[in-house]
């Protein structure tokens, strides 16, 4: 079996086992508990472990924040400024010229952009003339008043980050977060080694692969190339194109990395000894900017209906809402993913001082028995009995 045998019992018994599953338990010191079954590759019948590294999809987006957090505490980034001063061009909702965008607002998917334009970006994109496009924009809502989930956000959080330190985005969220933790992980693989890119997991649909297929060497190309073909990264200069290695979902990380970083959360900052961020830091994170109101926001069919700098609330005991993933009246944070096939999942209960992290590849796109998670999602969330 590819799931526990009591997790798998809790699923309805028309769903298909996934390819491969990971789920890690842990409180603030320890992890405390691991299951692994089915394939980090099934045509090579390759195990998946713990530490293989997978694209975790949307949690890569809190990784984000805490990468922003630390730069807000050394004073080069402000949560509030018009970003448009960082980035050295005009960013603008063409339907609300005066109303400036920050990095709180994009952080919490309320500034009134929109997925309408495509954010998987060639290497050689020119984003600003892309964002100049209404159609990138929400001209019924102003920045600040309304709740859309949207992936773009947080290509321009990274080329914030870049005008601001001169780095590039890969290496800049190596340098900030992932090699303090000793964490073996990337965006979008030019910053891994190629050994630990021969080791990825490949994302399944159907049983077909959609992602990370590379047959046990490194891709040709770590990011999406440009327009002729190419693959030079010398061709980036830092904000022309936050995009190149997608802040918004290709964190390549193990299921064991997400856990330590769940437990640097729950540590108020500090994990195995190593200060990240502070414990202001931490509570920014962890306090709701969002909620549903009935008309202030989509939940994308009652997925999100509390956020706030990059974290996902639940649940949250209101119509429209299906946020349930536990299935318990317990609060959680952090933060889901979904793409090409794959769920994922780091959650936080902050009250017991213990989280999951966990990923399944191969999941169909169906709703929960409580919520509107799949139902694979909702088994792993389960403690096993």
């Amino acid at each position: 079996m590819l799931l526990p045998a009591l997790l798998l019992a809790a699923l309805p018994q028309t769903a298909p086992e996934p390819v491969a599953s990971v789920r890690i338990a842990f409180d603030r010191k320890r992890e405390t508990a691991v299951s692994v079954s089915g394939f980090a590759d099934l045509a090579a019948k390759r195990p998946i472990t713990p530490d293989d590294p997978v694209r975790v999809a949307s949690v890569s987006k809190l990784v984000v924040a805490i990468g922003v957090l630390r730069l807000v505490e050394q004073g080069r980034l402000n949560l509030d400024a018009d970003v448009s001063k960082t980035l050295g061009w005009k960013l603008r909702n063409p339907a609300f010229p005066d109303t400036p965008i920050t990095l709180r607002l994009l952080l919490s998917h309320r500034s009134s952009l929109t997925d309408n334009v495509d954010y998987v970006l060639p290497l050689d994109a020119d984003m600003a003339g892309i964002l100049a496009d209404p159609k990138a924009w929400d001209s019924e809502h102003a920045p600040g008043t309304f709740f859309r989930y949207t992936n773009f956000n947080f290509p321009v959080i990274a080329a914030v980050m870049e005008r601001a330190t001169g780095e590039r985005f890969d290496k800049l969220m190596d340098r900030l977060v992932l090699g303090p933790l000793k964490l073996d992980a990337c965006y979008n693989w030019a910053s891994c080694a190629p050994a630990t890119a021969a080791r990825a997991v490949t994302i399944y649909r159907s049983r077909q692969p959609t992602k990370d297929d590379h047959k046990g060497a490194a891709p040709a190309c770590a990011v999406t190339p440009a327009t002729d073909g190419s693959c030079d990264l010398a061709r980036w200069r830092a904000g022309a194109n936050g995009a190149i290695f997608s802040p918004q979902g290709g964190l390549r990380i193990s299921a064991r990395g997400l856990a330590r970083i769940g437990r640097l959360l729950l540590g108020n900052g500090k994990v195995d000894g190593v200060r990240l961020l502070t414990p202001r830091s931490v509570a920014l994170l962890e306090t709701p900017l969002w909620t549903f109101a009935g008309s202030n926001g989509d939940t994308s069919n009652g997925f999100y209906c509390s956020y706030g700098l990059a974290m996902t609330f639940l649940p949250t005991t209101r119509s429209g809402c299906s946020d349930n993933l536990f299935g318990d009246s317990r609060p959680r944070l952090g933060h889901g993913g979904e793409a090409y096939g794959l769920r994922s999942g780091l959650w936080l209960d902050r009250a017991a001082g213990t989280g999951i992290a966990f990923f399944a590849t191969d999941v169909p796109d169906t709703t929960g028995i409580r919520s509107a998670f799949t139902p694979i999602e909702e088994s792993l969330a389960a403690p096993p009995r």
